[in-house]
């Protein structure tokens, strides 16, 4: 059993699959990359039976079988081949794996495949097609604002419906919360989904390698992601997903309107003084037209940053943990930032000023 590909789509290929294998004491074959060699076409699967992966290449083949490697074996090796070896080979010889190169080889020994899980397939419940770049857009907008605690499922994953003519994603993890709105195809159906945050790391970094439409299917348990030689299949969490509209301000008392590249240099200078609960202290002053922002460490300083910004309202001061406001920004294209106080001891509403209108982030303050 031998078969012949490009090192470079063996590359970017190890590199998407790679992080699905974990170490398993009780069950080794769930940190292995399976390979199935099949006439002309290689299929690479791998699962942690929270998520699994299979992609497809082709290749040139002698003989047909199937053989399981230490996936992070595997990919080490394979990330360290030459760029000048544009073809390796990967050949079973007395029951392990030879992967060579004109410049270099490795022999990976194997574990049975008799025992690697089959990654399942969904054949009923909802079916449509989205762009991946859709897709894509819409986790990446709001999956770092899930909870990485595991003790309420439902917070520590996305959350994703359809309402009117948009698709929905959501994320809270109670103390801060991201929405996106993407506009949805007219054959869209979905009622809604909660996908495991952890899972969802991994469906972007496999959907970034997709061009073009992707067919998706959801079922109770299950939702997949497939492309012609792609495939993704995650579990899906039985709960129910908080009404988080109500936490959503309907007004606001002070407004500051900011460049976006300007709080954040701020926010890294605050990194520097902040403490342990990554505090800084917001002071926005419209008589004096003032925005700044204030950390304190006992251990190491103190600093004091204003920034430059055209404020409205109420006099205000309150307390935010840094990090929740930076990572939104990712998520915000426009240069200019809109921060929506709504009162003492209650949440803030960010959102771009112009261009994109459909994200909004909403993080809760901090009591001193």
């Amino acid at each position: 059993m031998k078969i012949e590909l490009q090192t470079q789509k063996l590359k970017n290929l190890t590199s998407l699959i790679e992080r699905v294998a974990g170490r398993h004491a009780t069950l080794p074959v769930l940190s292995c990359v399976c390979i199935e060699m099949k006439k002309n076409v290689a299929v690479f699967k791998t699962t942690n039976l929270d998520i699994g992966f299979e992609v497809s290449l082709p290749v040139k083949s002698t003989g047909e079988g199937i053989v399981a490697v230490p996936a992070h074996v595997f990919s080490s090796f394979i990330s360290q081949l030459s760029e000048h070896d544009s073809i390796t080979t990967l050949e079973v010889v007395s029951g392990n794996l030879l992967v060579a190169t004109a410049k270099s080889q490795g022999l990976i020994k194997t574990v049975s495949a008799e025992d690697f899980p089959t990654i399942p397939r969904i054949t009923d419940g909802q079916e449509f097609s989205l762009p991946a770049e859709l897709l894509v857009k819409g986790f990446k907008s709001v999956w770092y604002s899930a909870s990485i605690s595991n003790i309420k499922p439902e917070l520590s994953s996305v959350y994703v419906y359809r309402d009117g003519d948009n698709i929905v994603f959501a994320a809270t993890d109670s103390f801060r919360l991201a929405e996106k709105r993407v506009k949805a195809p007219a054959s869209f159906k979905l009622n809604e989904v909660l996908i495991p945050f952890k899972n969802v790391v991994d469906i972007i970094r496999l959907l970034e390698s997709i061009e073009g439409a992707v067919k998706v299917k959801v079922s109770k348990n299950l939702i997949s992601f497939e492309d012609g030689s792609t495939y993704a299949v995650s579990r899906v969490i039985d709960g129910i997903f908080p009404d988080y509209r109500q936490i959503i301000p309907k007004g606001f008392v002070s407004e500051v309107i900011v460049l976006k590249q300007d709080i954040l240099n701020s926010l890294k200078i605050s990194n520097i003084f902040s403490d342990k609960f990554n505090q800084v202290h917001v002071t926005v002053d419209p008589k004096k037209k003032l925005f700044e922002i204030q950390t304190k460490n006992s251990d190491i300083g103190e600093n004091k940053t204003t920034i430059d910004a055209a404020v409205s309202g109420e006099r205000i001061e309150i307390n935010f943990n840094y990090k929740y406001i930076s990572d939104c920004f990712q998520s915000i294209d426009a240069d200019s930032v809109s921060l929506q106080l709504s009162g003492l001891n209650k949440p803030m509403l960010i959102k771009p000023v112009s261009g994109d209108q459909t994200f909004m982030y909403v993080v809760m303050p901090m009591n001193r």
